[in-house]
């Protein structure tokens, strides 16, 4: 599994939730809305990895997955895009 942080997102990050070198921010798998599973969803925190299962590193800010979380992507990558007319990450999945 990889992770890809388009430039786009990156910036929203930055401006949204006020990431900057040195910050972590974990993808989580919960429970309700619509995503790769049924019944599941994409969320994200501020978190420390602890053990991760896939990570990107963009301009010092470090997003990752955590290996108990890895059962949700089933052997896709996660892309994340910024979607301007939304103002907001846009996730996607591609098959590994």
């Amino acid at each position: 599994m990889k992770i890809k942080i388009s430039d786009g997102a990156l910036a929203w990050f930055k401006d949204e939730m006020d990431v900057s070198a040195g910050d972590h921010i974990r993808f989580r798998v919960r429970y309700g809305g619509a995503g790769l599973q049924p019944g599941f969803s994409i969320g994200l925190s501020p978190d420390d990895p602890d053990s991760p299962a896939a990570s990107e590193e963009r301009d010092g800010v470090t997003f990752f997955v955590e290996k108990d979380d890895e059962w949700y992507f089933d052997g896709h990558d996660l892309i994340v895009d910024y979607d301007e007319n939304l103002d907001e990450p846009d996730y996607r999945y591609e098959k590994a």
